[in-house]
């Protein structure tokens, strides 16, 4: 599908990989860009250098959704290619508070729910499109060191598989962006998980390059690190064997924090 005299709605596109895309969208001459984001200067922002019109929206609050969709179609009449974007992490296993889980679920998942909810049925009524659901490594692997960010982003894949299963001969095209290590502030160079990711991370322009691609040749899987398609398949094929492999990763990583830790406290005294 082309960009082309498209309407575009992306959210989370204030930051990062939203904002490359954004961006790129941009140079393929659509008919209109909306950015939406809680972080609405930034996202003005990225407006005025796309010549597109911000929202503020809480991906996670279903009426902000529509009313952003509702805002949406007022501007330009339609939308025809959805980029769900928004997604938040966090640390920690089974012990992450509740509020925490809900918040991952809220934004890494429900909001990709809700806004198929406002956008998708009008699409296919139009004659199709396409949906674009920003997941991660994550989902096809796992996040070491966060629960919910793992979990969340499963969930994510799922949807998108489900939602690419149930519309896609009526006219939706479904792409699914798993990233793994990518330049942005998303990443926390302290940690040493977000450090082993930084070293073969990528950039947020490569990501957006990655998106178009995907959507112009109407394919689910967009992979911005080849080595993921690599590493999933050999999950698939020896799950045992990438479960111990991923376990020793883990052993290291928390020999890393121990001693960075132990580093810290003896400054300290």
């Amino acid at each position: 599908m082309e960009f082309g005299d498209q309407v575009v709605l992306v959210t989370g596109g204030a930051n990062g990989i939203g904002r490359a895309i954004c961006q790129r969208v941009a140079t393929e001459k659509p008919r209109g860009i909306v950015i939406a984001d809680r972080d609405i200067q930034s996202a003005r922002n990225v407006a005025a250098e796309v010549g597109g019109v911000a929202v503020e929206c809480d991906v996670s609050c279903e009426d902000d959704i529509q009313q952003l969709v509702a805002q949406t179609r007022q501007e330009f009449g339609r939308i025809d290619i959805v980029v769900s974007n928004a997604g938040v992490t966090s640390k920690g296993g089974f012990e992450t508070a509740d509020a925490d889980w809900d918040r991952l679920w809220k934004i890494n998942v429900m909001a990709h729910v809700f806004l198929s909810r406002a956008t998708v049925p009008q699409i296919v009524e139009q004659g199709g499109g396409a949906f674009v659901i920003t997941a991660s490594a994550a989902g096809l692997l796992t996040e070491i060191g966060s629960a919910a960010y793992s979990v969340t982003k499963h969930g994510a894949v799922a949807f998108a598989e489900w939602l690419s299963v149930h519309y896609r001969n009526q006219g939706l095209k479904v792409s699914c962006l798993c990233p793994a290590g990518v330049a942005t502030d998303f990443l926390d160079l302290q940690d040493p998980i977000h450090q082993f990711l930084h070293v073969n991370s990528v950039t947020a322009v490569h990501c957006a390059d990655c998106v178009i691609d995907a959507v112009k040749r109407e394919s689910f899987l967009v992979l911005p690190h080849e080595e993921v398609g690599e590493y999933f398949q050999f999950k698939t094929q020896n799950y045992d064997r990438w479960l111990h492999n991923f376990a020793h990763l883990n052993s290291r990583f928390q020999k890393q924090a121990a001693r960075r830790d132990a580093k810290a406290g003896s400054k300290t005294h």
